[in-house]
């Protein structure tokens, strides 16, 4: 599949809404947390990814101390309050479980998950997006990108200036292009941006030309980006998605870390299209992958 021209990809939002600031941002060198297996995974001799959490690196921001909880599912990462804000995005535990045909991403936080949304740009260039990220071990070949083409992540995301969830009317109200605002998922996969020197990442691109393996419900758009139409809510201080084990192949073990971030699209348009611009917690607090989904 190649690209289209952009203005047939993403539906900007020109409504007004009430503005909401996102404060207190970590420094823009911790965008390298949402990396996390960027510099740790190595590839076995397969081809796919692991993860050698042992090796992890300080992320020179967030110091979280984290502690695993073991069970048959595996272990998850339980982190440290207090020490990001906004609080809608302290990140307090994160799990991954398997429930019955389903694989479940879980992420509390220490206030009201979703409580806080992206200021509003009256368009698509220069929008924000906010969102609570599971980076994790697969390869992203396992949900239909190009294999090997960076890290795979789940992420819940909201952005009022534009929708990107072409298939779905989220919000029933007859319309397809009017529910960016929703919280609703995604797969991405991150890749460093070489066009800045502070080790930030993006959403891998697309460029010109290029026609990589996407998923089949790629919504068009010219970045390695997938909108599925997974269960996502925000309840309490606590964000689910489900995900059908068979769209992840039925994986018996894999690692994962849980982030929270803002993303900005570039105001030109131009690659990197969307970039991370400033990462408010990670729940292992380095570089690591060490939650652990088991079968």
């Amino acid at each position: 599949m190649a690209p289209s021209d952009k203005a047939d990809r993403i539906h900007p939002r020109r409504r007004t809404v009430t503005r909401v600031a996102v404060v207190g941002t970590v420094a823009a060198a911790l965008t390298a947390a949402i990396a996390v297996a960027g510099s740790a995974l190595q590839k076995d001799e397969t081809g796919r990814p692991h993860d050698h959490a042992s090796h992890s690196h300080s992320s020179g921001g967030a110091h979280h101390h984290p502690k695993g909880h073991h069970g048959h599912h595996g272990k998850g990462i339980t982190s440290e309050k207090g020490d990001a804000e906004p609080a809608a995005f302290d990140l307090v535990e994160t799990t991954v479980r398997r429930q019955g045909d389903r694989i479940v991403f879980t992420e509390r936080v220490r206030a009201q998950a979703g409580s806080v949304k992206p200021e509003t740009v009256g368009e698509f260039a220069g929008s924000s997006v906010l969102s609570y990220v599971w980076p994790v071990s697969l390869n992203p070949s396992s949900v239909g990108f190009a294999k090997d083409s960076g890290v795979l992540a789940l992420a819940a995301t909201s952005h009022p200036d534009f929708d990107d969830t072409p298939l779905y009317d989220e919000d029933g109200n007859g319309r397809k292009d009017d529910d960016g605002g929703l919280w609703h998922s995604h797969w991405v996969v991150l890749v460093p941006d070489t066009t800045r020197p502070d080790g930030a990442l993006k959403v891998r691109d697309i460029k010109p030309g290029e026609t990589p393996d996407l998923p089949k419900t790629w919504p068009n758009v010219p970045i390695f980006l997938d909108s599925p139409d997974y269960d996502t809510r925000l309840t309490g201080k606590k964000v689910t998605i489900e995900v059908p084990a068979k769209e992840l192949g039925f994986p018996s073990s894999f690692s994962y870390n849980g982030v929270t971030a803002a993303l900005k699209v570039n105001a030109d348009l131009h690659d990197p299209l969307l970039r991370v611009e400033n990462v408010f917690d990670s729940a292992s607090g380095d570089l690591s992958m060490p939650g652990q989904f088991k079968r």
